[in-house]
């Protein structure tokens, strides 16, 4: 069985994420969507939000499980049982940074594999940086993330 991990923040999770994922989902025999945690970074939604709200969008994938972790990726991976890390690349800037990253963990473990997806054409310029910037100033949200997770979004801005 060939297990995928697609580690990230996803703080929140984008409609370019969520096409890696479908991708994903038909090259591998699961997907984990393993979402870090990081205290040292300030994200919008909790670890626990952000794991309740992809395990929503992904309900109709199969095989694919959503997940916290904090630690080394590669430490992950292994217990994971896997030696693939999925990465999504927008543009060659997330290519200088990413590869950086897959040539590390590469170091730390020859047997993972680090497989970049490039993201389809119409997600390139979304992030979810650029996501909390349009909700916070009350955008239009519709097609740069899953529709489940719009409510959440303005909710936060609105301190609901």
């Amino acid at each position: 069985m060939k297990i995928a991990v697609y580690p990230g923040s996803f703080d929140p999770l984008t409609n370019g994420h969520l096409d890696i994922i479908e991708r994903s989902s038909k090259i591998f025999d699961e997907v984990i969507v393993s979402v870090l945690i990081n205290i040292d970074k300030n994200t919008l939604f909790t670890t626990e939000e952000r794991v309740e709200l992809i395990k929503k969008v992904v309900e109709p994938y199969k095989n694919v499980k959503v997940e916290s972790f904090d630690g080394l990726l590669i430490d992950y991976v292994k217990q994971k049982n896997s030696n693939v890390i999925i990465k999504g690349l927008r543009a060659l800037s997330d290519f200088d940074y990413e590869f950086q990253m897959a040539l590390m963990n590469h170091k730390l473990d020859s047997n993972i594999e680090t497989v970049f997806m490039m993201t389809n054409a119409k997600y390139s310029y979304v992030s979810s940086s650029s996501i909390k910037q349009v909700a916070k100033f009350g955008g239009c949200l519709k097609d740069l993330v899953p529709d489940i997770i719009i409510p959440s979004l303005t909710n936060k801005f609105r301190g609901d």
